[in-house]
């Protein structure tokens, strides 16, 4: 089989880059091994995301006499239900990939995929037969799975990975979940919110420890209040599963500590999947443990391309999907921009929610910024608290020389719906003062990134 272009993977960076390239015009055909639409769909944001909506209906719910709503009787979790309704939908939107690949004429060749040359692709069908298919462009958007520490191997029941957690048979009355970034915390919350008893452990001094230090201790003091052990500048040294619960060896500043728990969910980063896709075999550069590229995503060997987990960026699933269409427009010919990294927004689902994009307040500093800072809380905003949701504030940082925008941070409800805003006025280096004279309507929370603005300059009027 000929193609103009052959994809290895079809996650958010390979099925969107498979449909830019359609509507390019080009003959498309994706290499798969599993469900279409990768993990990000099928084991990753979707999935998750109606997990946490189960959550959050089942606090809202709990908490209903604040409303002013009487519920007689008990609220009861059905985790099972809870659990089969976020494979629904992972079905479904499964669904809508098959869907996109008829409708542009891609064709799925299932199997996993091995480079043969930098122009053929050798693919081994679930039943073992192998074929091989032609192209003068292939790309490589194999992704990533959860990484494994030597101290704690994942043996898929007592010991597991994101995977398992979407899939559990039953609600565990108690877990230790090691790593504090967004797929930690966001199954922490989950699981918490729905009456396991969470114990959350994090290596770095804060958790969510990429994000701006007031965030993190904010959603500390958030997980705490709701009932979550947090321990933070600690190290899981030992886990025993021969009893019936898991006995947790933690390493803390007081010492050796002891936790027990039904399960030990480990999120403690990603690996890119590398393995058996030839890239040694063809001499292609690794760079940390990853494909090196360049600016447009072409690897070291000519007509090889890479994109996604599997190389140096943020492991977003929005972010595959820009360099996955990046590099077919920049195959077709066009003369698309490079990914600006420095522009790229991060969402953890938690409840508060955080959203953050560019620089944080001490990264700023240590840049040699002179910078002004804006904070607002949704303790002032009307929407917040009509809402039932005063937790959180808007954070925003800017240049004081020129009243550019150095970074945003935001915690608090619906906040991974307001950061566009602050991406898109960063694309357009749009300043402190346009962002202050941009009306926003009231009352919502996004008026606040316009009170945020206000803050930092001595005009804000709500605090």
């Amino acid at each position: 089989m000929n193609f103009d272009l052959i994809i290895i993977g079809s996650g958010p960076g390979g099925y969107v880059a498979a449909i830019r390239a359609s509507q390019l015009g080009m003959k498309v055909g994706v290499v798969e091994k599993a469900e279409l639409g990768g993990v990000c769909l099928n084991w990753g944001c979707i999935p998750t995301k109606s997990l946490l909506k189960s959550a959050s209906v089942y606090g809202y719910i709990a908490h209903a006499s604040d409303y002013g709503i009487s519920i007689e009787g008990d609220v009861k979790a059905d985790f099972e239900k809870m659990i089969a309704r976020s494979r629904g939908i992972a079905g479904e939107m499964n669904n809508g990939v098959q869907f996109l690949f008829k409708k542009n004429k891609i064709e799925h060749i299932q199997g996993t995929g091995s480079l043969i040359d930098n122009k053929t692709v050798e693919v081994t069908a679930p039943d073992g037969k192998k074929t091989r298919v032609n192209a003068p462009h292939i790309i490589l958007a194999t992704g990533a799975r959860s990484r494994e520490l030597p101290n704690l191997k994942q043996d898929g029941k007592k010991i597991i990975g994101y995977r398992e957690a979407m899939t559990l048979k039953k609600k565990p009355e108690s877990m230790v979940v090691v790593g504090s970034g967004a797929i930690g915390s966001e199954f922490a919350y989950f699981y918490s919110t729905i009456g396991t008893k969470v114990t959350l452990v994090e290596f770095m001094p804060n958790v969510v420890p990429l994000e701006d230090e007031e965030v993190s201790k904010a959603l500390e003091r958030s997980f705490k209040k709701s009932g979550m052990e947090v321990m933070t500048s600690a190290t899981v040294e030992s886990v025993d599963t021969k009893g019936k619960k898991c006995k947790v060896m933690i390493k803390t500043a007081k010492g050796q500590e002891v936790r027990e728990a039904d399960i030990v969910l480990s999120a403690v980063g990603i690996t890119p999947n590398l393995e058996g896709l030839g890239i040694e075999k063809l001499g292609i550069a690794l760079e940390n443990g990853k494909v090196k590229t360049d600016a447009f995503y072409r690897t070291s060997v000519e007509g090889i391309y890479a994109i996604g987990d599997i190389v140096a960026g943020p492991a977003l699933a929005h972010v595959a999907s820009a360099e996955g269409i990046t590099c077919v427009e920049k195959i077709a010919g066009k003369n698309p921009d490079p990914v600006n990294y420095r522009n790229v927004p991060g969402c953890t689902y938690t409840m508060p929610e955080i959203a953050s994009v560019g620089y944080t307040e001490k990264a700023a500093k240590e840049a040699g910024n002179e910078i002004r800072v804006g904070k607002f809380p949704f303790t002032a905003s009307g929407k917040a608290k009509a809402s039932g949701h005063k937790e959180g504030f808007i954070k925003l940082i800017f240049d004081t020389k020129y009243g550019e925008l150095l970074g945003a941070h935001m915690i608090g409800s619906n906040v991974t719906e307001m950061i566009a805003e602050i991406v898109v006025a960063r694309n357009l280096e749009t300043t402190g003062h346009e962002m202050i004279k941009s009306i926003h309507p009231h009352p919502t929370m996004s008026e606040a990134i316009m009170e945020a603005a206000a803050a930092a300059y001595g005009e804000v009027i709500h605090i």
